[in-house]
């Protein structure tokens, strides 16, 4: 028994050493992929964040006047098309103006209408008195005075036809004063938030009461890190992905333009790297439209060349 204990410990260990090569040589086996995919060279010349937008961001609207709100039209969610009303206040007394206004136009109207009849006498009497002096059967002093009455009546009726045009742009403004208690959609958009509702008072200063995002095309704003900044150019193409993941779903896009101005970077993660980061603003736009959520974080790549069809 002792001499057979050596000989067991040598054959065990000759198996461990045995186990270990094979382990080894199929680590290696398994490494030879990865290092090759390691070695390769990347398509891609910058990766940066970005975020989805669209031109202008959001809209928020408030009411242009002062007063109590009458209608609400709409809700969040809705679809609304140009010119479509939001929001209405009461309207009484801006109708009222109109109303008033108007009246104060047809009377200069009628006024102006009516010294138009006048003068037109008075000129037709002033030529037959001229006419009488100078055929030596009138008095001169009463065609003199029947001139100065058509002339006189010709003043007054400049005076009333001023007075007109003032009726007219008093109209006017009572008219857009009316369209001015009316908040109507500037453009086709779909209502994100809504802040108002009907017997609260507005003003233009207490706040947006409606958030609208545009039907626009949407783009994305990438944060390219400033060592990055020289190596993409307007025209190149980009891929969009929904996150770091190369699985993830993603799009293509190209370079519409590059900021003129560094800044802190807004979308990285970590505080530290965000305080010392300096990036400018890359504006991309989709290939083909796509219909993804305003605020959406995303990861652009950057082809050196023409992005490769999938």
């Amino acid at each position: 028994m002792p001499d057979r204990l050596p000989t067991r410990l040598i054959r065990l260990g000759c198996i461990a050493l045995s186990a270990s090569w094979l382990l080894a040589a199929c680590s290696r086996q398994a490494e030879a992929p990865a290092g090759t995919a390691a070695g390769a060279v990347s398509p891609y010349v910058a990766v940066a964040r970005g975020r989805v937008d669209i031109e202008g961001g959001l809209l928020t609207l408030s009411m242009p006047r002062e007063g109590t709100l009458a209608k609400v039209a709409v809700h969040e969610g809705d679809r609304v098309r140009q010119g479509q009303l939001l929001a209405a206040l009461d309207v009484e007394p801006a109708r009222l103006a109109v109303e008033a206004a108007q009246a104060q136009q047809e009377q200069a109207q009628a006024q102006l209408k009516l010294l138009q009849i006048k003068q037109a006498a008075a000129k037709q009497r002033a030529q037959r008195l001229a006419a009488a002096v100078a055929a030596g059967a009138g008095d001169g002093q009463s065609a003199d005075d029947a001139r100065e009455a058509a002339a006189q009546l010709g003043a007054e009726q400049e005076s009333a036809r001023a007075a007109l045009d003032m009726a007219s742009q008093k109209l006017a403004d009572a008219r857009y004063e009316l369209k001015q208690r009316s908040l109507l959609a500037p453009f086709d958009a779909y209502v994100v938030r809504v802040t108002a509702q009907p017997g609260a008072s507005v003003s233009p200063s207490s706040g947006p009461l409606f958030t609208l995002l545009p039907q626009k095309p949407r783009i994305v704003r990438a944060e390219l890190n400033e060592s990055f900044a020289g190596a993409i150019q307007p025209g190149m193409h980009a891929e969009v992905v929904a996150n770091s993941n190369s699985a993830a779903q993603h799009w293509g896009a190209h370079v519409l333009r590059i900021g003129r101005v560094y800044g802190p970077s807004t979308l990285e993660n970590d505080p530290q790297v965000r305080a010392n980061a300096r990036s400018v603003e890359c504006v991309l736009a989709f290939d083909q439209p796509q219909d993804l959520r305003i605020g959406q974080r995303v990861m652009v790549r950057f082809f050196a060349a023409k992005a490769p069809k999938d």
